[in-house]
């Protein structure tokens, strides 16, 4: 144990010798940009009744639908897990909103009253209305 400690210590030297702070740097850039340019652009594209009793998901093929299902839920967990990283001090990006965005594409029971009551909290819908007003998007309505 004591040699896999001194290894992963010497190797960790050497690469912060040879511009690993650098490396980390840009690779946090890229992940604060990435992820904040991914929420924009999921919160600018809901529709504006997203949360509201008159939103009905689009209908396909039974196969589609099942395929279509998979991947958004897994996508859903993915998101769920990166905003939770994200949500630590230290780990740039938008926790609570890439948290948010993730959970609406669950299909889990009761999930649109906690979508709501999460979207509702008066600090999250005026950041997510500006972001839409910035790109020319209705805002959304929670009836």
């Amino acid at each position: 144990m004591r040699d896999l400690i001194h290894a992963f210590t010497t190797h960790a030297g050497e690469l912060l010798r040879r511009g690993g702070v650098l490396w980390g740097i840009v690779i946090s850039a890229v992940l604060t940009v990435g992820s904040i340019g991914l929420a924009v652009a999921i919160v600018v594209h809901w529709p504006a009744n997203r949360f509201s009793d008159t939103h009905a998901p689009a209908k396909g093929t039974p196969l589609m639908e099942v395929l279509h299902g998979i991947v958004r839920n897994v996508a859903g967990a993915v998101l769920i897990l990166l905003g939770i990283a994200m949500s630590l001090p230290g780990v740039p990006g938008q926790g609570f909103l890439t948290i948010i965005i993730g959970f609406t594409m669950l299909d889990i029971p009761g999930k649109r009253g906690l979508e709501r009551r999460l979207i509702a909290r008066p600090r999250m819908f005026r950041l997510i209305n500006r972001m839409r007003a910035r790109f020319k998007r209705p805002p959304l309505e929670l009836d």
